[in-house]
């Protein structure tokens, strides 16, 4: 059995099916050691040619056999039919549900993590805790509670059955038992360590695929397909020797059930014929006693398996555990209370920031405001903090009290939820789903009107490109969008972001797969649909902000200055040099 602080309460939770498999264990287990005693008195039958029956000595004839031992027997067999089926299904059932539940509470939790949680945790090694972990605690939890049950039930009946046949045999019989279990509890500790650590070998093995499958295109493009291939052998053997280092404990183990096993099995017939040849047992009691000794023998190798199922469902829970147990770092405090209405003003005070991780300060002292309905852009070098701007707005990661403020409330305290649902981000990764265009749209609104769809995307200047698709607004595209050009999945998240008609949009280095023109088309379109709405483009290109209302420079994670395209020029030297170098590059591109 297993048991731990995410699956002790299911227990109770499923107690009424689980009391009917048990109840049926008990059954089968109980009738089926009436078969060693029609085993002693047909061998009987067969030496005396007559039987005991109820103190009344009679023949074993056919008449006898059928109606005494055959028709019993049979009664029996249907009786253990039915009872195996029934603990099967309220066990195996059992199981199934609470590995279902558990990975709603995975998923679940999964959902609640921020990104801090994810630049930790790599995939692959998620993906090994909803496959491998979890299908590991459904089998402990079902097949251990057959185990241990059926282990307990059985053996006390049989090896009461034994005592009362003969104290002694059954004493002899059950020394090599105790010591298999001695060596069974000192294995486990080891092999829940080997199973960990197989678990983890087979996490990184699954985080190399993932990554090598989804930069297959990059590696073809270098040519480093055998650089690969070596790398994934290197794991796949590292990933071998762990399961090799499990499975020898795990043979050394069944091994050692084995010869003991056997070992009682030479006591029994040693010991046990001399008691024939003593005249205190007869042949048909000494069958019937190695009955309830090979009945004995199940629970034995059952608690075998229940210490080495144990240890390896104890650590995939363990590991499951620190799923669950994990807390996202950004999450609403206390008190916090959902404003009435959100404009769109958003502002900057004295904020100083650095990645959880971080070993430097990526923003000093930003000091600005936007005021609601503006377009603002947001312009700087590379690495001089314009997505974290992007990503403290939706509070992806903690801010200091009273250093970000919406319609002058401060961010941390407003509902999380209720922050976002007024703002649309388009990343500079643009995400898409392996689903339809259409529904890629529709994600960011609860809206799957078609019109509306359409609509956004004539707004991002995608719609042509879309309709000159075979199937359209239903083309499923690949994973992450891989077959359509990065300009295409640029403009697409552009039109689900759109589709949420939000308060607050934020464009970041959303337009630089695309050209000039469909830039302007994309720009003039946003200024003519977003009136009254605050929109935040950030860009690399000067000419992608320049006829915004107002353009924030930001260099080294401090604010250069705040103004409009030719005010910025005219009195901040490092936005003038940031705009004749790009000028000397279009010239010299030819653009």
């Amino acid at each position: 059995m297993l048991f731990g602080k995410h699956i002790n309460k299911y227990y109770l939770k499923y107690s009424p099916i689980l009391l009917l498999g048990i109840l049926s264990l008990v059954m089968v287990d109980y009738i089926q050691l009436i078969v060693p005693e029609l085993y002693r008195t047909v061998i009987n039958g067969i030496n005396d040619g007559a039987v005991v029956k109820d103190g009344v000595t009679v023949p074993f004839d056919m008449d006898f056999l059928l109606d005494e031992v055959c028709r019993p027997l049979i009664f029996v067999i249907i009786a253990m039919i039915f009872g195996r089926f029934l603990w099967r299904v309220c066990f195996f059932g059992s199981g199934i549900r609470i590995e279902t539940s558990l990975r709603n509470k995975m998923f679940d939790r999964c959902r609640e993590l921020d990104q801090h949680y994810y630049q930790r945790n790599k995939v692959g090694n998620l993906m090994s805790l909803f496959t491998n972990d979890l299908e590991t605690v459904q089998d402990c939890f079902g097949m251990g509670i057959m185990m241990f049950f059926d282990a307990l039930l059985l053996g006390v009946l049989s090896i009461n059955k034994m005592f009362g046949m003969n104290v002694w045999l059954t004493a002899f019989s059950l020394i090599p038992m105790t010591i298999l279990l001695i060596c069974g509890f000192i294995l486990r500790k080891y092999m829940t360590i080997k199973w960990e650590k197989r678990q983890a070998a087979f996490s990184s093995l699954s985080d190399f695929s993932q990554e090598s499958f989804a930069g297959i295109a990059v590696i073809k493009a270098f040519v480093k397909e055998a650089h690969e291939l070596i790398a994934f052998r290197k794991l796949n053997k590292e990933n071998e020797n762990a399961n090799i280092e499990y499975t020898k404990l795990s043979v050394t183990l069944t091994i050692c059930v084995t010869l003991l096993v056997e070992s009682v099995i030479c006591v029994i017939l040693g010991y046990g014929g001399y008691l024939v040849y003593s005249g205190v047992f007869d042949a048909g009691q000494l069958v019937e006693f190695i009955g309830y000794f090979n009945a004995t023998v199940w629970p034995i190798m059952a608690v075998s398996q229940l210490i080495e199922m144990n240890s390896r469902g104890k650590a995939s829970l363990n590991r499951i555990g620190e799923l669950l147990d994990s807390n996202p770092e950004v999450s609403d405090k206390e008190n916090v209370v959902a404003p009435e209405e959100i404009k769109g003003k958003i502002e900057f005070k004295n904020l100083t920031f650095r990645y959880p991780s971080g070993e430097y300060d990526v923003l000093d002292n930003v000091s600005f405001t936007i005021e609601a309905g503006e377009n603002v852009g947001i312009v700087g070098r590379t690495g001089s903090g314009k997505t974290t701007i992007a990503d403290l707005i939706l509070r992806t990661y903690n801010v200091p009290d009273g250093t970000v403020f919406i319609d002058g409330y401060d961010i941390n305290s407003m509902p999380i939820k209720e922050l976002r649902k007024h703002a649309a981000y388009v990343p500079q990764d643009n995400f898409l789903f392996s689903d339809t265009i259409a529904e890629n749209i529709a994600f960011a609104s609860d809206s799957n009107d078609k019109n509306k769809v359409e609509n956004s995307a004539k707004l991002s200047d995608v719609h042509d490109n879309i309709t000159e698709f075979p199937e359209g607004y239903n083309t499923i595209l690949g994973e992450r969008g891989v077959t359509i050009s990065g300009g295409q999945k640029q403009r697409i998240s552009i039109a689900r972001a759109l589709m949420k008609d939000a308060e607050i949009l934020i464009l970041d280095d959303s337009v630089s797969a695309v050209d000039v023109k469909t830039e302007k088309v994309i720009l003039e379109n946003l200024k003519n649909t977003r009136k009254g709405k605050t929109t935040i483009l950030i860009a690399h290109r000067i000419s992608t902000i320049e006829n915004m209302d107002k353009l924030i420079f930001i260099d080294d994670g401090k604010i250069s200055d705040v103004g409009t395209h030719d005010e910025l020029y005219s009195r901040c030297t490092d936005y003038r040099n940031l705009v004749e170098l790009q000028r000397l590059n279009d010239l010299e591109s030819g653009m």
